[in-house]
């Protein structure tokens, strides 16, 4: 609350009326109010815990002047008090400068001030001191020395252990232990302390007369300087074990238990104890009471043993009670109340050191499917009791790559996680996993639930092989390039890290002789030494490799085209062409362009010059195929047009091909003009007039003709002759007289003048009545034509005479394919791989 001056107001009034005007109000500073739980203000509503160091800046005294003066702050404490703070009177920060402690005070009251320099405010605050967990357990009847009688039956109690703890919350609530439980007869309740001998233990007084019991309180726990802390004390009790009587009194029916339903009322029975006495005859009056437990909310009735109930359920602090009745000095039971639960627990989970919302895990990726994730370590707990304790237990995360168990829970469970999907947990697609394990009560109004984090952090391994861009490359390159050219860059990736991720690039296979590539950059280059002709070889393909450390591998195909250049020019067989030319017949020439691809051995043909006239002649662009001009139709024509009397020409023909750029060639081809002739002689002269432009061809025929014919003739005369030899007769003898005849030679001038055959005279002499006949000699293979004469200038110089020719192409090297056969493998190589990747395409 804050108490705000305004100064000099009697001022104000004493100077009249006539004063107002003239005299200006100062209103005092002010705190700003900024709540609770804020850290700067009037410290309204401040807390502090009692380990915070000394030394720490713990708030900030902020306010403001109306009149926007500058404001100072100060601090005090009532007369005789610690002071715990000091304050910055400039800036209000307040630093605890003495340690605090909650046990020995848990609030302080600190007067906090601001003013103006004129008017002062001074506001009263309490300062709220938060527990930490710094006490010990402190025994409140221990060490203690009591007596049990020997025939106390098991299970009974015997001592209620007390032990306080002045911290609050977790760290206020203590548990109990014994020390080396297993080595004695006494057991004891961890909440209530109460002491009782085992079951099936029995105390002797003829073994042991006395006991030695440790008792260990520990505390809940509770933070401490930032860390969680848990403090225990220990202290021994003394049991002395007193030797009874025959027949006791005792409570009979135990255990004893009793409930407390939220519809129960004050006075309400909630438990009868029984007890009888050993003496039958002569009886001892019984009396229960109370001895502990019963936290003033329960009576018993001294003589019938009836617990009743004094308050509502509702104002019950505890859910079981432990009450220690007590018959008389013979002993005493518990008769444990239980509170029918209500839902006030959600569910918990809990790690190795306490409660956990977050659990962490590092494994390698792609682990076996079923196997358990051992690292985390998580409990599941639920405090309440029956329906109200049973919850469901759910994964929630990316895919199904884990799964939980138990999938069903009541009151307490180890969490299992296993791993549903290895192949999902993949470290190249998450480096992490989160899950949300949730917990969700069941057949509850109230559908409690609490969620735990699950992070896994996933580690590489080498599962992947590097992967191409692509299946196939294609790549083309001039003919000309030097050795050393780039000639594609093929790229694959490896998703795994380090290592694992680097790859390595080779080349393999029949097409790969002529290049390499850089095992790190995938560059795929010529040989040094490479010459690359398309001529020889257009198409290559071949393998490239792309491997991991480990050596997991892939492949593409390379297919390289090597692109034809125009860098031959056209070639004729010769560079002097002789031909003759029937006028109607063309002749053709033709020349040969060893490139490999169109347009580059493409020729076109054209007349560049014709001697002595330039307008008889046109050639074929395409063919080559040179002739007369359509109106030129006899020898008669050419002598009016040319005024020549010479048939012989000479002309300069260009071969020129269609590459970029265009090579040509010339040559001289001389002509002589004929006109055809009818020969005579039948069908030999027209033979011989249609195979004119074929005389390699009619050479074969004739020899063919004439060998035929020397092979009947032997025939015919070997018969003969064997005939005459069988009849032994003699034959008159036939002389046979040759008209002489000039030596044959081959007539050049008019080869298809018809020449008549010798006249044979056959003359028959017999002598001694015998006959003799004179077979002629069998016609032998005409030999080759003599050499032309000499040539002497000034005369026509005839050749064998044809109606047409051709050049016949210059003989290449070609290898045993050829280069066509080559080129439509390749191109048929090169669509059938564009169909697959369309297909390809089609299909994702």
């Amino acid at each position: 609350m804050k108490n705000v001056k305004i100064p000099h107001l009697p001022q104000l009034f004493h100077f009249g009326f006539m004063s107002l005007s003239s005299a200006q109000a100062d209103f005092a500073p002010y705190f700003y109010d900024n709540g609770p739980y804020s850290h700067n203000g009037n410290l309204a509503l401040f807390s502090l815990s009692e380990d915070t160091p000394v030394g720490t800046q713990i708030y900030c005294l902020n306010g403001t002047d109306p009149e926007g003066q500058e404001v100072r702050y100060g601090l005090s404490f009532d007369p005789g008090s610690k002071e715990y703070f000091r304050v910055d009177p400039q800036t209000g920060n307040i630093t605890l400068v003495e340690k605090l402690d909650r046990e020995k005070q848990d609030s302080i009251d600190v007067l906090v001030s601001i003013t103006d320099g004129r008017s002062k405010v001074v506001e009263r605050v309490t300062i709220f001191v938060m527990d930490a967990n710094d006490e010990k357990p402190e025994f409140q009847n221990m060490p203690a020395f009591i007596d049990v009688l020997e025939t106390t039956e098991p299970g009974s109690s015997i001592y209620k252990v007390e032990a306080v703890d002045r911290d609050t919350g977790s760290g206020g609530s203590i548990t109990y232990y014994l020390q080396n439980p297993q080595s004695t007869l006494f057991t004891i309740d961890r909440h209530s302390g109460v002491l009782r001998i085992k079951s099936g233990g029995m105390l002797d007084y003829e073994k042991t007369k006395t006991h030695f019991v440790t008792v260990i309180a520990k505390d809940g726990g509770g933070n401490f300087n930032g860390k969680e802390q848990f403090l225990s004390s220990s202290a021994t009790l003394t049991i002395n074990v007193i030797d009874a009587q025959d027949t006791p009194p005792s409570f009979i029916g135990t255990p004893y238990f009793g409930y407390v339903y939220e519809v129960s009322v004050p006075g309400s029975e909630i438990f009868t104890v029984i007890a009888k006495d050993g003496d039958v005859g002569n009886p001892n009056p019984i009396r229960y009471s109370f001895d502990d437990g019963d936290d003033g909310v329960f009576s018993i009735n001294k003589t019938s043993g009836c617990i009743t109930l004094l308050t509502l359920p509702i104002y019950l602090k505890r859910e079981i009670f432990n009450i220690k009745v007590r018959l008389m000095d013979y002993g005493v039971t518990t008769v444990v109340i239980r509170v029918v639960d209500l839902n006030n627990n959600p569910p918990t989970f809990y790690g190795e050191n306490g409660p956990q919302n977050m659990f962490e895990l590092t494994m390698y990726e792609h682990p076996p499917e079923g196997e358990i994730l051992r690292g985390l370590k998580i409990t599941v707990n639920d405090s309440d009791q029956g329906a109200n304790a049973k919850f469901n237990l759910r994964l929630i995360g990316p895919g199904s790559m884990l799964r939980v168990v138990p999938q069903t829970v009541l009151n307490e469970a180890q969490v299992t996680i296993l791993v549903e999907d290895s192949a999902a947990m993949d470290y190249e697609k998450h480096h992490f996993l989160t899950y949300k394990l949730l917990a969700v009560e069941i057949d509850t109004p109230e559908r409690f639930s609490a969620t735990a984090d699950i992070i896994i952090h996933l580690l590489d391994t080498n599962d992947n092989a590097p992967k191409f861009s692509s299946d196939y490359y294609i790549a083309r390159i001039p003919e000309n390039s030097p050795g050393g050219s780039n000639v594609v860059s093929v790229t694959a990736t490896d998703p795994d890290s380090g290592p694992w991720g680097e790859v390595k690039y080779s080349v393999y296979g029949s097409g790969a002789d002529l290049f390499l590539i850089q095992p790190a950059s995938g560059i795929i280059y010529t040989q040094p030494w490479a010459s690359l002709d398309a001529e020889v070889r257009s198409k290559y393909n071949f393998y490239v490799k792309a491997e991991d450390a480990e050596g997991k591998y892939s492949l593409a195909e390379v297919f390289v085209t090597v692109l034809d250049l125009n860098d031959h020019p056209p070639a004729f067989n010769d560079n002097f062409l002789e031909k003759t030319m029937v006028i109607g017949a063309p002749v053709k020439i033709e020349a040969v362009d060893d490139d490999a691809e169109v347009p580059n051995n493409v020729i076109e043909y054209a007349i560049m010059k014709a001697e002595p006239d330039n307008n008889i002649f046109d050639i074929n662009a395409d063919t080559g195929e040179i002739m007369l001009k359509s109106y030129i139709k006899s020898m008669a024509i050419i002598q009016n047009i040319t005024k020549q009397r010479d048939f012989t020409w000479s002309l300069v023909v260009q071969a020129r091909d269609r590459g970029q750029p265009s090579f040509s060639t010339t040559a001289v081809v001389k002509i002589d003009i004929t006109e055809a002739t009818q020969l005579k002689g039948g069908p030999l002269g027209s033979f011989l007039m249609q195979g004119r432009n074929k005389p390699l061809q009619i050479l074969g025929i004739l020899a063919g003709v004439i060998s035929l014919m020397v092979i009947v003739t032997v025939i015919i005369s070997t018969a003969t002759f064997m005939r005459n030899k069988k009849s032994n007769r003699i034959l008159p003898n036939r002389r046979v007289r040759r008209r002489p005849r000039k030596q044959h030679t081959w007539n050049l001038k008019n080869p298809f003048k018809e020449e008549r055959e010798p006249e044979v005279i056959v003359e028959n002499i017999n002598h001694n009545n015998n006959v003799v006949r004179n077979w002629p000699p069998p016609p032998c293979a005409p030999s080759l034509p003599p050499p032309p004469p000499p040539y002497i200038p000034g005369q026509r110089q005839w050749a064998i005479p044809t109606s047409s020719s051709t050049v016949a192409p210059k003989p290449k090297k070609k290898p045993v394919i050829t280069r066509q056969d080559s080129v439509n493998k390749a191109l048929v190589s090169e669509l059938k791989m564009r169909l697959e990747q369309k297909r390809m395409l089609e299909h994702r």
